[in-house]
């Protein structure tokens, strides 16, 4: 018997190379408004955006502000940075969100993984932040869509990870038990934190090119490189350097 008997995954960062994905997406958007000669460090440009647009989504995640305020205000606040004019913030988001989608570069290994985990006939699901179009239009266009049988996208459930809601939501339409479930993802706070709240257990995919993916260090105390660690009675917690070592779990 199976200790897991369903397998969730989160998108960006963890299956979808968001780092690689944007970037590209924000130079076809700068090139396609011509912007480039406006524009005197592309790196410095896009590394503010990064930043306004990581402050924004946290506020969307706390339900501090609303869709349309994020999507504005990250344009229009590094537009305004660098001393832009004539850019509609709207229309540059709009344009942004139309070609980061089409972009398909996955983290190493995933395809392969996902092949090895469907193989072993382990029902798999995403459990995602982000906009319904948009993580849709991700998912299809990587060639994705095929190993997943259901995707749990937070706009659509009004619950952003890590509010329990829309692990719940994703249980209940799995018809799956949390102590047969694991969640699999970057982000300590929304996918690890989120799971263990609800008493599901989890893997941690540990990138050190990723912010999100520090735990506090009294959380994962002896970590070493492949090493698999409890951290509370109630759930597990399993910390991976990539993707290709969920074939050493499942």
């Amino acid at each position: 018997m199976k200790k897991y008997e369903q397998l969730f995954f989160d998108l960006d960062h963890t299956l979808w190379d968001f780092e690689t994905n944007s970037r590209l997406a924000m130079l076809e958007t700068v090139a396609e408004l011509k912007l480039t000669d406006l524009i005197a460090d592309f790196d410095t440009f896009f590394d503010y955006y990064e930043a306004i647009n990581t402050k924004l989504w946290e506020a969307y995640r706390n339900q501090e502000i609303r869709k349309p305020e994020l999507v504005r205000k990250r344009f229009e606040e590094t537009l305004r940075h660098f001393d832009i004019d004539g850019v509609d913030p709207l229309a540059m988001n709009e344009l942004y969100l139309k070609l980061m989608p089409l972009q398909t570069q996955l983290y190493p290994d995933v395809i392969e993984t996902l092949d090895y985990l469907k193989q072993k006939r382990y029902p798999m699901h995403i459990i995602t932040n982000g906009f319904t179009e948009v993580q849709h239009r991700k998912i299809e266009s990587s060639g994705l869509r095929p190993y997943f049988d259901r995707i749990f996208i937070s706009e659509e459930i009004q619950a952003p990870k890590p509010d329990k809601r829309i692990f719940q939501h994703a249980l209940k339409c799995c018809n799956s038990k949390k102590s047969k479930s694991i969640m699999i993802g970057d982000s300590w706070d929304s996918d690890i934190l989120g799971a263990k709240g609800m008493g599901i257990s989890q893997v941690f995919v540990l990138k050190n090119n990723n912010i999100q993916a520090t735990p506090p260090k009294k959380e994962w105390g002896k970590f070493k490189k492949y090493y698999f660690e409890k951290i509370n009675p109630a759930s597990t917690t399993y910390f991976i350097e990539k993707i290709a070592l969920l074939t050493k779990l499942f």
